[in-house]
């Protein structure tokens, strides 16, 4: 712990901001004035616009023994999303576990790439199949359910854990009766053709692993990570999958990292796929592919 903490129940709102701010600045956390407010907000059990009307009432007792608890985590470099145990993605909630990888915001480029992809079946998606390859939180699959409620579709991962928090994702999402989640070593475990095929495989190069910031690489899982030795081990299988299991005018969207786009691209031309892309994400890097079989 810092010398900015811990903080006492007298402690107020915007003290403890300024505190907890101050605590995770010290130890290189750029994010570190938003982390402050979302777990101060956490912790007192209120919202943004109740900390603007009373930012100098105090936290209580109850509300300091949360917030100390949640300060030292996060100064040990746990990421704010697991603290919370729950994340946003796509305007919906996610629940996490230590099987899954945060949801980002830089995988919503995915989401939009495929909608994008599927052109006039967005709307008129009854009927429309989704595979989703190492689903982990669901949060693709999931999202693209919610956009399309005549949809359904399957997603598959490789750790239990995490299929079983992708189905407790789908019901507190109310889209459960369209999503079904399997334990399965890639399509080993799944039958039949899909429209739209989506992924955001492992792609971290394992000799960076352990260089990697400490809220990925102690606390994600290292098989949603590690891509093998060039990154690109996932694609292979991925493309080499996707025959199999595309329906006639099916597409694919794939996440990648931002310095992979030519590389995958190359794999994917030379497997006879059309490419469309890259897709930028928030921070404008390249992010997502749609690969499209050529006719």
């Amino acid at each position: 712990m810092t010398r900015h903490l811990p903080l006492s129940p007298e402690t107020t709102r915007l003290e403890a901001l300024k505190r907890l701010g101050e605590a995770f600045r010290s130890v290189g956390i750029e994010t570190a004035q938003r982390d402050a407010r979302l777990l101060t907000l956490d912790a007192v059990g209120i919202d943004h616009p109740d900390l603007i009307r009373a930012p100098r009432e105090s936290i209580g007792a109850e509300a300091a023994e949360k917030l100390n608890a949640h300060a030292a985590r996060r100064v040990a470099r746990e990421p704010v999303a697991r603290i919370l145990g729950e994340w946003e993605f796509w305007s919906l909630p996610f629940k996490l576990s230590p099987d899954t990888l945060v949801p980002r915001p830089d995988s919503e480029t995915v989401v939009a790439a495929a909608l994008i992809a599927l052109g006039a079946r967005r709307h008129e998606n009854e009927g429309v199949r989704v595979l989703d390859l190492g689903t982990g939180s669901g949060c693709l699959l999931i999202a693209l359910l919610h956009e399309m409620p005549g949809a359904s579709g399957i997603g598959i991962d490789l750790s239990p854990g995490a299929v079983e928090t992708a189905r407790s994702n789908a019901r507190l999402n109310g889209v459960d009766a369209r999503a079904e989640f399997r334990l399965s070593d890639w399509t080993a475990e799944v039958e039949g053709t899909f429209d739209l095929v989506v992924s955001n495989p492992p792609y971290i190069v394992d000799s960076v692993l352990e260089g990697l910031e400490p809220e990925v690489r102690v606390h994600d899982p290292r098989l949603a990570l590690s891509g093998g030795a060039d990154g690109l081990d996932a694609y292979r299988r991925i493309i080499a999958l996707l025959p199999s299991v595309l329906a006639p005018g099916g597409v694919a969207a794939l996440e990648i990292g931002s310095d992979q786009a030519d590389s995958v691209t190359a794999l994917a031309t030379e497997a006879g796929f059309a490419v469309d892309g890259p897709y930028a994400d928030f921070g404008a890097r390249p992010r997502a592919l749609v690969l499209k079989p050529k006719r």
